[in-house]
């Protein structure tokens, strides 16, 4: 059997002396494996780098092989950010958390969106902010979304400004006051729909209070440790907070 599709390639391992098997996040059928034969090749090589969107043919005997994948790339995001630190930092965290959706299961809603993202990487201004909306989507589409559009105690949609640790449900200034050394910040932007400018300390707590979830939902169930990229972009991230109110 064989199929075509889109993807964004999430990552590349070697696979004999001239082959490779790359993992790549595909529209239609979510994130699917293949062998790539010249893989490692210096024509493949630069086609092959996490965050490149390619085209891609799959081809197997049984749908349950692993196949072989035939990448033709369509833009080439990694070289575009290659002198950019934060911005690599960006997109090797988001192909690094990408890996933990479950294979070929597909989510093209996360995907439209990671396009969305990729294409914004040369600019320090927005990314950061859609960024962590990447997160959130990402969180959601594992089965552990966070519920931001009313308050948990009271029902209220105005004044959101907390997040219950233990709910992940938002909580007004009213309702949470009482306690607010136990309640995580909610940035305005994380909420949806027409907010005002981020800052950098807006989206240093977005990735905060994101990361403080998956931790609790899906890395320690798990097991796991947060990917090494993540730590590298909330270094950026605390740099970029700390030069804003230094």
């Amino acid at each position: 059997m064989d199929w075509s599709d889109e993807g964004i390639v999430l990552s590349v391992r070697p696979h004999g002396e001239t082959s490779a098997i790359a993992e790549i996040f595909t529209r239609g059928r979510g994130r699917h494996m293949g062998l790539v034969k010249g893989g490692r090749s210096r024509l493949k090589r630069p086609v092959l780098q996490p965050g490149n969107h390619v085209d891609v043919v799959w081809r197997a005997r049984l749908e349950d092989h692993l196949g072989q994948f035939t990448v033709e790339l369509r833009h080439g995001y990694a070289a575009e950010v290659l002198m950019q630190p934060m911005a690599l930092a960006g997109l090797s965290s988001m192909t690094a958390m990408a890996r933990l959706l479950p294979e070929r299961d597909p989510h093209r809603n996360l995907y439209e969106i990671t396009l969305f993202v990729l294409s914004f990487l040369g600019d320090d201004h927005v990314w950061p902010a859609l960024m962590a909306r990447w997160e959130l989507t990402l969180l959601d589409e594992l089965g552990f979304g966070l519920d931001l559009a009313q308050c948990a105690a009271t029902g209220e949609t105005e004044n959101l400004i907390y997040v219950s640790p233990k709910s992940g449900r938002s909580v007004s200034r009213a309702a949470g006051a009482p306690y607010k050394d136990k309640l995580m910040a909610l940035p305005d932007f994380l909420k949806g729909g027409r907010q005002g400018e981020t800052s950098p300390r807006d989206v240093l707590q977005a990735m905060e209070l994101l990361g403080y979830f998956f931790d609790k939902y899906i890395f320690q169930p798990r097991e796991l440790k947060a990917p090494d990229a993540r730590a590298r972009l909330l270094k950026y991230f605390k740099r970029k907070a700390a030069a804003e109110t230094a």
